[in-house]
């Protein structure tokens, strides 16, 4: 059985795509300044696994941190 793709449905998987793309480059991106894996993006459109990313970023050591002394 044969089942073709019409425009209604490539619409929705085009519409997905693009909203799990407006998630998944920001956080890929916040998750490369601090210096983290950039795949770690990946987790932000996942359920519950956002939520492990936000804890894992906010708690974790920051490779990129700096440790030194603050100047103003």
């Amino acid at each position: 059985m044969q089942f073709p793709i019409g425009i209604p449905e490539a619409m929705v998987v085009i519409y997905i795509v693009a909203m799990a793309l407006l998630v998944i480059w920001p956080a890929a991106t916040i998750c490369r300044r601090l210096g983290f894996p950039r795949w770690l993006g990946i987790l932000a459109v996942l359920p519950l696994a956002n939520v492990v990313l936000l804890w894992y970023v906010a708690l974790a050591q920051w490779p990129k941190a700096d440790t030194g002394p603050q100047s103003i």
